[in-house]
């Protein structure tokens, strides 16, 4: 989900080839004089608190700030900096051995010691537990791990893989203590030993509490005495009031669109204002390349010529996103304009009739778009409604709009019942090998059928062993090409990051860059 000042350019290639090292740490688990507790409230829910399981953005947000990983996305940044290692890097040329070392006296909140063992316990733990709803899947380049000594972790991937300190770097990358963690199976009871800037004190379904980790040793610094999250479970209007009465310090994640632009859009807002960042956030149009009427190529190239992301954005947004034509997001290295080149930033009913008429189609083509409100909010009815009704006055289709409960909705997709629906992506790493890989490599997260041989067997391991990003533009230049010939999916918008705050809360655009991570220790409370 414009990008602003707080979104940097990436590492040139000398820099992204070379060693990573730590340097000006700020040791321990230091709060800042006159530091407060602030209190957030979230729509989302936060679905585990074991790494090995979660793979969501509320779960995400807790693994960013309890634990640790080797590396860590620094503030405004897209490249990945030592965190509990002192350094990290590439041996060779090859990128298929990646060493780190870690920094000296790290310990988790419980007082254990953090070691070499700890980390090849965590990624060794997180593969063999294998969650259907965990990381592991982003870790399946490691073949093995070696830890010659405490300090030491090498580890060897199966192909090159040079966004592999993106990966760690991100929830997936989290260490755990061996000795609180089953190697077999999930923690289910709620809570949480890392050696993050804050501890876990308490978890349930209204709240979480998080408290300063006096034993954290890493770079951060907090500028707060602790977070108590609130939970709204969707209830966007909940939130709202919450916020304006005072309830809660600052809203993420769950405002709805209107509410935000009403926000922002108040001059001298005494109560409330709104903080915008840097985002990755995306949106999908789906097709199932198996069904009898999406599974066409005419029919995909008429839609692409006839979807109005423009009127979406603002009329169902309200300006909170920015239509999206390609793949790969703005403000992330590689993105071009490969569907606005081919298929213009207006509705084109000419060149949409042109095609379907080229290929033999006479009569309005029925179409049904799903959608699933209570994975991407209310709004996505919405949307959906109106391009339905886009579409439908072109009077070249009948469209209609099914929405169904998430549940349901992901087990009619894998049993390809739907022809047209939505998927939305928040992104593990800002790269843009994020944004392909998972949709367009095996075992696609779209669930569509799509299979292109040059993707997978030539564009896709040509991009992931270049540890110089800016080497691999080409490769992703020609794999967003590729999908806007083919159309398995239409982007439609991307979003902006927005948080809500009284006036006397401080350091939330350092949590709204394209790095996705939100940053407890830069918020403070006057």
């Amino acid at each position: 989900m414009t990008r602003n000042q707080w979104l940097v350019a990436p590492l040139g290639a000398a820099a992204a080839a070379a060693l990573l090292s730590g340097c000006g740490a700020q040791d321990g688990g230091a709060t800042a004089g006159g530091a407060k507790g602030v209190v957030m409230g979230i729509s989302a829910d936060v679905r585990t608190t074991d790494p090995a399981a979660g793979y969501d953005p509320g779960s995400w947000l807790l693994f960013n700030n309890v634990f640790q990983s080797l590396l860590a996305f620094p503030k405004g940044g897209t490249s990945p900096e030592p965190d509990a290692a002192q350094s990290c890097g590439f041996q060779g040329s090859d990128s298929t051995v990646y060493k780190c070392t870690l920094r000296g006296g790290l310990t988790f909140s419980n007082g254990d010691s953090l070691t070499a063992k700890d980390v090849k316990y965590s990624f060794e733990r997180t593969l063999k537990i294998n969650d259907p709803n965990g990381p592991a899947v982003m870790l399946s380049s490691v073949s093995r791990i070696d830890t010659p000594d405490d300090k030491t972790v090498v580890f060897h991937l199966k192909a090159p893989d040079a966004t592999f300190p993106s990966k760690i770097a991100s929830g997936a990358g989290s260490i755990v203590d061996h000795r609180e963690y089953p190697a077999d199976k999930l923690r289910t009871d709620g809570k949480a030993i890392g050696s993050g800037v804050y501890k876990l004190d308490s978890f349930s379904t209204k709240s979480a509490s998080f408290s300063v980790n006096g034993s954290y040793s890493g770079q951060a610094k907090a500028k707060n005495t602790g977070v108590t999250m609130t939970f709204f479970h969707e209830d966007e209007g909940a939130l709202k009031q919450a916020l304006e009465a005072g309830d809660v310090d600052f809203a993420f994640r769950g405002l709805a669109a209107k509410d935000i632009a009403g926000m922002a859009a108040k001059t001298g807002n005494q109560k409330v204002s709104v903080v915008e960042g840097a985002g990755a956030e995306v949106e999908h149009l789906v097709f199932n390349m198996n069904d009898p009427v999406a599974g066409k190529l005419p029919v995909r190239k008429a839609i692409a010529y006839l979807v109005d992301r423009d009127t979406v954005a603002k009329n169902v947004y309200d300006d909170t996103v920015t239509p999206l034509y390609s793949i790969v997001p703005a403000g992330i290295a590689s993105h071009n304009t490969a569907f606005f080149d081919r298929y213009g930033g207006s509705p084109q009913p000419d060149k949409a009739r042109g095609v379907l008429k080229a290929a033999g189609y006479k009569d309005k083509i029925k179409l049904t778009l799903w959608s699933t409100p209570s994975r991407y909010g209310p709004t996505t009815d919405q949307e959906f409604h109106a391009i339905a009704k886009q579409l439908n006055d072109s009077g070249l289709f009948d469209t209609e709009v099914k929405s169904v409960e998430f549940g349901q909705y992901e087990k009619d997709i894998q049993a390809g019942k739907y022809g047209v629906y939505v998927k939305g992506w928040v992104p593990d790493y800002p790269d843009a090998d994020n944004f392909t890989q998972p949709f367009f490599g095996p075992d696609s997260v779209l669930a569509n059928n799509y299979d292109n041989k040059e993707i997978t067997g030539t564009i896709i391991p040509a991009t992931s062993a270049k540890s110089d990003r800016t080497a691999a533009a080409a490769d992703f230049a020609r794999l967003q090409d590729i999908v806007a010939d083919e159309v398995p999916v239409i982007p439609l918008w991307q979003g902006k990051q927005y948080a809500a705050a009284r006036p006397n809360i401080t350091g939330l655009q350092w949590s709204l860059d394209a790095s996705t991570v939100f940053r407890f220790w830069e918020i403070s409370k006057g």
